[in-house]
């Protein structure tokens, strides 16, 4: 039996895919086996011994430890895409209202209460205030054309918009899924150039912290409007508050605002509701909970962002799960090891991630000694046994 902690509330759809008779989940469980996560903080969380997985229902995983898990052979899991409608209708949103002053507009009619007939003639009278303009035939950039991405480019080509985007790790099955409508970028400074609108759609991450910021903001149109629904971080909030300030961009609407940027005259702060709708909440759920119960009962690694994807069938009744270091001669002295102890290796698969790599082999026995004797080799750190 695996016990799995729910650290946030997590939909019950979800929950359902993992089968009882193998999976105990609870919301005070101690010294889990698997957590499933969404937005908790778990950088001061204290891990257990028998802490296998986390499963984070969602995309981003900036609440969760990496490099600690990493360390510890925990597969840290992430739910690529499934959230991706809930944030592209959001961002096609916030495109609108960023052009059209629909927030400031309507903020000023409900002040109007209480000025009974006299409010139809304030109306007309008033609206010219709040004038602004159409999307189309204007130029959208777009950051990053992954799941979200994509999908916004693909929206915004179809309500009339010229679209170019840049993403220098464009997945060939994103690239597919592209209208051919969409100008692909040499880099990120061709998007600054060109666009009357920019959407942001990069992972945050040491290269793109501060993307946004004084230098890149100034080789942007005067006038720009910038939307950013992927992580705060990515915009310097004292130089994009500054740019607004100064009118070189017209709007900045964001979906992780923080105490510096409410109440400024041209920041539009959305209370970070890129994926708060009930399919999205659904489709997390039952994503991390699938990508969880995998790895706990087959050692199969699936949207993984710390360790390698790694998909073999069952061919006996062992399965030997093995982290090591990504070295060269490691599988040669794994092989002898399990010669040694006069195991046959059925089937095998190994992948790699950068600096770790993880080895996943099929065996029909396992002497008891198995996971001594492989941690005694130089550059292993983990090694569960299945079965």
């Amino acid at each position: 039996m695996y016990n799995i902690f729910t650290l946030n509330k997590i939909a019950k759809i979800g929950i359902e895919k993992l089968d009882t008779d193998k999976f105990a989940c609870s919301d005070s469980m101690e010294n889990p086996h698997g957590i499933l996560v969404r937005s908790a903080a778990m950088h001061d969380y204290e891990f257990g011994s028998n802490l296998l997985a986390i499963a984070r229902a969602g995309a981003g995983v900036n609440n969760i430890p990496l490099d600690k898990c990493s360390k510890e052979g925990i597969v840290v899991f992430n739910t690529p895409g499934a959230n991706a409608n809930a944030v592209k209708e959001l961002v096609i949103t916030a495109l609108l209202i960023s052009s059209r002053k629909v927030v400031d507009g309507v903020n000023w009619a409900q002040s109007l209460k209480g000025n009974g007939d006299a409010v139809a003639k304030m109306i007309e009278k008033g609206k010219s205030n709040y004038v602004g303009p159409e999307i189309t035939g204007k130029t959208l950039g777009v950051i990053g054309l992954g799941a979200i991405g994509g999908l916004v480019a693909n929206v915004a080509v179809s309500l009339g918009m010229n679209v170019i985007g840049f993403d220098p790790f464009l997945s060939v099955d994103s690239a597919w899924n592209l209208s051919t409508n969409i100008k692909k970028a040499k880099s990120n400074r061709e998007v600054y150039e060109k666009a009357d609108y920019i959407t942001i759609h990069s992972p945050l991450n040491d290269d793109t912290r501060n993307m946004i910021s004084k230098e890149t903001i100034e080789m942007m149109k005067d006038g720009v409007r910038i939307l950013n629904f992927s992580r705060g971080e990515l915009v310097n909030t004292a130089d994009i508050i500054k740019a607004v300030t100064d009118k070189k961009v017209s709007v900045y609407i964001t979906d992780f605002p923080n105490d510096e940027l409410l109440n400024i005259d041209g920041i539009i702060p959305v209370p970070h509701l890129g994926a708060s709708t009930p399919e999205s909440e659904d489709n997390c759920a039952v994503m991390a909970a699938n990508e969880i119960g995998e790895y706990l009962e087959n050692g199969n690694i699936i949207n993984s962002v710390n360790y390698p994807e790694t998909n073999l069938p069952r061919s006996t009744n062992h399965r030997v799960c093995i982290f090591h270091n990504n070295v060269p001669k490691m599988l040669t002295q794994i092989s002898a090891t399990m010669a040694e102890q006069n195991i046959n290796i059925e089937n095998m698969l190994n992948k790699s991630k950068k600096d770790v790599a993880y080895t996943i082999l099929d065996v029909e026995n396992v002497p008891a000694n198995t996971v001594e004797t492989l941690m005694a080799i130089d550059g292993i750190y983990k090694v569960r046994i299945i079965g």
